[in-house]
């Protein structure tokens, strides 16, 4: 994410200029905007002029410049764009306020965002500026007879490949190589600045083998790191492990992984943990939390007057950073979310055990 410029703007907040550079971005995005929000960008829309509403030809699309008040947020992943829409409050064209209208951003849209600026979307939106400077990583997990590959990104974790193969060595070495084969040209078609190989066993060893000797340039990106499983379980592990922290200047989803099994770690032992809304809201009524995990999903809910918590989510956040506490919002799409998810969506790790 580039901020191409900021303002502040009296008695309503902020006005800040973007530059979404990444799908990442506009994932960001879907959890800054929210209801009320006055976004603006250049456009088209289509307008139907008087001498075509007898040939009801429907109009044609003309630029613009709109600001929109937000209604309505969805991050389409596969289209790769976000799509933003509201009432128009001001326009290069008058006779267009007051009409619903949809911006769709792509990636390098300008768009400008006025708003009253919570303390975690600013941390979110500095995330995403820091996050335009560390490198793109691709895990690959071998193992005989099988082979996965999934890109690490901020929105959560893509399975790009799943091979399969001939296992076993001997009279099985062409399956084998077959499968090292398909792994090493996905892995040269792809962008990616680094690449961790994992997976059990020798396999793996086997696969950097025939990378070195086939992509050169290819297995000079590659880091190895032993796990007991690949695919998902086996993409899980390498963020546990860190593997990815040393590509990447600690991604998001490694820290989301570390701290849900921190969290379910203590509720096992009944140690210093809470979960729920309830709970949450009394240990940082006690000046009790650390760290709070919470759900991207959940917290826009609940910010949208959609959600049915008893309690001001803003207020709980404030709370908590005002006692030197943390704030980590998890993402939804990816496992350590889903846990959360099932856990109310909330849950905190704390400075001591409350009775």
């Amino acid at each position: 994410m580039r901020i191409a410029d900021r303002e502040a703007v009296e008695g309503r907040g902020e006005r800040i200029t973007l530059v979404p550079e990444s799908l990442d971005d506009l994932w960001h995005l879907t959890y800054i905007l929210e209801p009320g929000d006055l976004v603006s960008g250049d456009t088209t829309r289509r307008i139907q002029r008087e001498d075509d509403k007898m040939r009801d030809t429907g109009g044609q699309r003309e630029p613009m410049w709109v600001q929109i008040e937000v209604t309505d947020v969805e991050f389409a992943k596969f289209a790769n764009r976000l799509r933003v829409g509201g009432e128009i409050v001001d326009c290069s064209r008058e006779d267009q306020l007051g009409f619903h209208h949809t911006l769709n951003i792509e990636e390098h849209d300008e768009i400008t965002v006025e708003k009253v600026w919570q303390v975690d979307q600013l941390e979110r939106l500095e995330e995403a500026v820091e996050a335009a400077e560390q490198p793109d990583v691709a895990i690959a997990t071998v193992e005989e007879g099988e082979a996965h590959v999934h890109t690490v990104a901020q929105y959560g974790v893509d399975e790009r490949a799943s091979i399969t193969g001939t296992t076993g060595k001997g009279e099985y070495a062409r399956g084998r190589e077959e499968l090292f084969a398909e792994l090493t040209e996905i892995l040269k078609r792809m962008d990616a600045e680094a690449i961790i190989l994992a997976g059990p066993g020798f396999t793996k060893q086997d696969a950097l083998d025939y990378i070195e000797d086939t992509a050169p340039k290819v297995a000079e990106k590659i880091q190895m790191v032993d796990t007991a499983a690949v695919g998902d379980r086996g993409v899980h592990e390498v963020l546990k492990r860190g593997a990815v922290d040393r590509v990447q200047t600690e991604t998001r989803i490694s820290r989301e992984a570390e701290l849900i099994d921190e969290l379910m770690e203590r509720i096992g032992e009944g140690a210093k943990a809470a979960y729920g809304v309830e709970e949450v809201q009394k240990a940082a009524d006690y000046g009790a939390t650390d760290t709070v995990l919470i759900l991207d999903k959940r917290l826009r809910e609940e910010r949208a007057g959609e959600g049915d918590w008893d309690v001001d989510v803003n207020e709980l956040v404030k709370s908590v950073e005002r006692q030197g506490g943390d704030v980590t919002v998890f993402s939804h799409e990816f496992d350590p979310g889903q846990q959360l998810s099932n856990l109310g969506g909330i849950a905190a790790l704390l400075r001591y055990r409350l009775e």
